[in-house]
């Protein structure tokens, strides 16, 4: 009897700390101990990427990505651009792609929804593809960033 309480006991630890394990917030190291300076770091500002002149800076409300969570997506440019579409993949291993809906706002900037799934691994990084149109032309920009990344 005893070692099945035991066992039991070993059970309920387990998935106790699997589950929380979701939850906890995950700094943008990379799994070799390195502060991955490519990624996007939300908490601190919008971030940036370049196509030639234009600039587009894309921010995330709430800016840790929370994993499994309605994330608020906004695209600003310094030039007028239209047709801009968002696509959501994972940059390192294989989640599918999550279109994500844009539209434009009255203010000229570009705003959507996403939601990607959690507990992908323990070091999970998003690919957020932008793309749009200037002057005729496609165009398409991309940020990387971490889920679940504290803020």
């Amino acid at each position: 009897m005893r070692n099945n309480t035991f066992t039991l006991l070993f059970l309920m630890v387990l998935l106790t700390g699997s589950i929380l394990g979701c939850e906890q917030a995950k700094v943008q190291v990379s799994p070799g101990g390195e502060v991955d300076k490519t990624l996007c770091d939300f908490g601190a500002g919008y971030c940036n990427a370049e196509s030639g002149e234009i600039n587009i800076n894309l921010i995330l409300m709430p800016d840790f990505a929370p994993s499994e969570r309605p994330i608020d997506v906004k695209i600003t440019t310094n030039v007028p651009v239209s047709d801009v579409t968002m696509k959501l993949e994972g940059r390192d291993m294989f989640m599918g792609v999550i279109p994500v809906n844009i539209e434009p706002a009255d203010d000229g900037s570009f705003s959507g929804q996403m939601i990607f799934g959690s507990c992908s691994s323990g070091y999970m990084v998003w690919r957020a593809t932008v793309g749009f149109v200037h002057q005729g032309e496609q165009k398409y920009v991309w940020f990387d960033f971490l889920a679940d990344a504290e803020g």
